[in-house]
């Protein structure tokens, strides 16, 4: 039962279309015209309003912006609904508007049930509405990696859930091949690094340096580097404050004070601002007395030592060549060696940390042979049931001997340690597992199966992928299928049993063909014809369902390219005739 149908499209200054409207059929909608008339246009349309990429220049020349609005009609259980719903949208008794506005400088707005959305929003909901099929995504099922991509969907969780699994060891095993890569690339120079720093700490540690001795030791050679000026300084200073003996008339400063405060503590009852003052001359005279004697100590303590001022100077010269080499000063120095004892440390720890790297290497290895098997295993089973869907279904599209296959290889490689194991041989691997898949066509008994790309001709090949998408309408569905021109290269009794097909495909989905078969075409529930006025516009006139008399003429046009020849019309009415009977 179709959940959701594309009830009508309004399409305004896009490309040739001025302004029309696409009203489609629940069931089958074929689309035709002249070439060039804008029926490409419509998939161009239904692409905006599925989040498709938007290109400015698909603005009509002279208009402000194209828009397109879809109306859709769904089931309210069905997922487009419920997420359109989350999202704000607003559901008018089943019906969901959609719109897309696309500027001429490149802007781009959409709108869900009357509310604004990203349009990333449109493209989620696009996989749960419409698979669109045309020449392109037939070119693209060519290559090989979008085969397997194929078969894996067809596949479903047989291969989902193994895949992810592989996909995260895959992960892990390149984060471990680069970081082991790494160590073993570098380590030469690691090893020049660890030998630079254990001669560095060799140094540091050889000469012991304390916190702070530079700045003690400088002191030192200051003192003993001018001994005997400091000792005849403070003898000076001595003999000034306490007297010299060797000249008994000599004056000195502790005398003088001495004297004054004696003259002062004779009168100091009478005044108590004098008795103030005569205390701090005592503590003045006490204060000389204790300068004095310290200088005294200090001329008697002074050591002008030679030996001891060599030795200093020797150890400050070792301590220079530490701070030359490794820090401003002694602190700096024993930074240097902290940081440096951790980083020698770590180089030291590489050849542990490789054999770790590697042992991790080879147990993801193993761990992705395994699940490489898995894959093989999930999409050789696969592949028959999708070959063999694809077969019937090739049967009913008027190549009844006709017969696909899938080949699913591995590539050994003779350096076991590159690749995993599978099947007990040692094979080349990528992100996706370890097989090649291709999709082979046999188009007749006796044939050998060749790829698709070189065993299929136009015809053929539009057909095999029209199968392919029936066999995925079974298993993998959505509520409407446009396919553009797929019919390319078919004609005769192939195109009248591609039409035939369509239509069976339609009683369970809607399906909108813009094609140019009159085979095709007549076997639509609903034809459209785009048609240009004279000056190259579609406008709202120039979508026109045709019905009746209508239809004939078109499908005489698109027989004879004569609307009115006779032999045209009697083989229109006998295409309707035959597509009523078979479909």
């Amino acid at each position: 039962m179709v959940v959701s149908v594309l009830e009508e499209m309004r399409i305004r200054s896009l490309g040739v279309i001025d302004d029309a409207v696409v009203e489609l059929s629940p069931g089958f909608t074929a689309v035709t015209g002249e070439t060039g008339a804008g029926k490409t246009m419509v998939v161009t349309s239904l692409g905006l309003l599925l989040g498709g990429r938007a290109d400015p220049a698909l603005v009509r020349m002279g208009a402000k912006a194209a828009v397109v609005e879809g109306r859709l009609a769904l089931d309210g259980r069905s997922p487009v609904a419920v997420r359109a719903e989350e999202a704000g949208a607003e559901l008018d008794d089943g019906t969901l508007l959609v719109s897309r506005t696309l500027s001429a400088e490149g802007r781009s707005r959409a709108h869900l049930g009357g509310r604004s959305v990203p349009v990333g929003l449109l493209g989620e909901l696009a996989d749960d509405l419409v698979a669109v099929h045309g020449q392109t995504d037939q070119q693209g099922l060519l290559r090989p990696a979008r085969q397997r991509q194929a078969l894996d969907r067809y596949a479903g969780d047989a291969v989902a859930a193994p895949l992810a699994k592989y996909a995260d060891a895959y992960r892990r095993l390149r984060a471990v091949a680069a970081g082991l890569g790494e160590l073993t690339e570098r380590a030469r120079e690691r090893a020049q690094e660890a030998d630079l720093l254990r001669f560095g700490l060799d140094e540091v540690a050889a000469t012991e340096p304390l916190p702070g001795e530079d700045t003690e030791l400088y002191a030192e050679a200051e003192r003993l580097g001018h001994a005997e000026s400091l000792a005849s300084a403070a003898t000076a200073g001595h003999a000034a404050l306490a007297g010299d003996p060797e000249d008994p008339e000599g004056v000195d400063a502790g005398t003088l004070v001495a004297g004054a405060h004696r003259a002062l503590a004779a009168v100091r009852s009478h005044d108590p601002a004098l008795a103030a003052l005569t205390d701090r001359l005592g503590e003045v005279g006490i204060l000389l007395a204790d300068v004095a004697g310290e200088l005294a100590s200090y001329a008697s303590g002074l050591d002008a030592d030679p030996r001891r001022l060599a030795a200093v100077e020797e150890r400050r010269a070792s301590l220079a060549h530490l701070t030359r080499k490794y820090g401003e000063d002694i602190a700096g120095v024993l930074a240097w060696a902290e940081t440096s004892a951790a980083r020698l440390a770590e180089l030291d720890g590489d050849d542990d940390r490789i054999g770790e790297l590697a042992a991790e290497r080879d147990a993801l290895r193993g761990e992705l042979g395994g699940l490489a098997q898995e894959l093989t295993d999930a999409r050789t089973e696969a592949a028959k049931r999708f070959a063999d869907a694809v077969t019937a279904e090739l049967a009913s599209l008027a190549m009844p001997h006709a017969r696909v296959t899938f080949a699913i290889r591995q590539n050994e490689t003779a350096d076991p340690g590159s690749g995993v194991e599978v099947g007990g041989r040692a094979v080349t691997f990528g992100p996706h597992g370890a097989d090649d898949v291709e999709l082979l066509l046999a188009p007749h008994p006796g044939a050998q199966p060749r790829p698709i790309a070189k065993g299929a001709s136009g015809g053929e090949l539009s057909r095999v992928m029209l199968a392919v998408e029936v066999v995925f309408a079974g298993s993998d569905p959505v509520p409407t299928y446009l396919f553009d021109e797929v019919d390319a290269g078919v004609g005769g009794k192939a195109a009248v049993e591609v039409g035939r097909r369509l239509a069976k495909l339609a009683r369970t989905a809607q399906v909108v063909v813009v094609t140019h078969l009159p085979q095709v075409a007549a076997f639509a529930d609903r034809h459209l014809v785009v048609e240009k006025t004279h000056d190259g516009a579609v406008t709202r006139s120039g979508v026109k369902a045709m019905e009746g008399e209508d239809r004939i003429r078109e499908l005489s046009r698109m027989l004879a390219g004569q609307e009115d020849s006779q032999l045209a019309r009697a083989h229109a009415e006998e295409l309707l005739q035959a597509a009523r009977a078979g479909s």
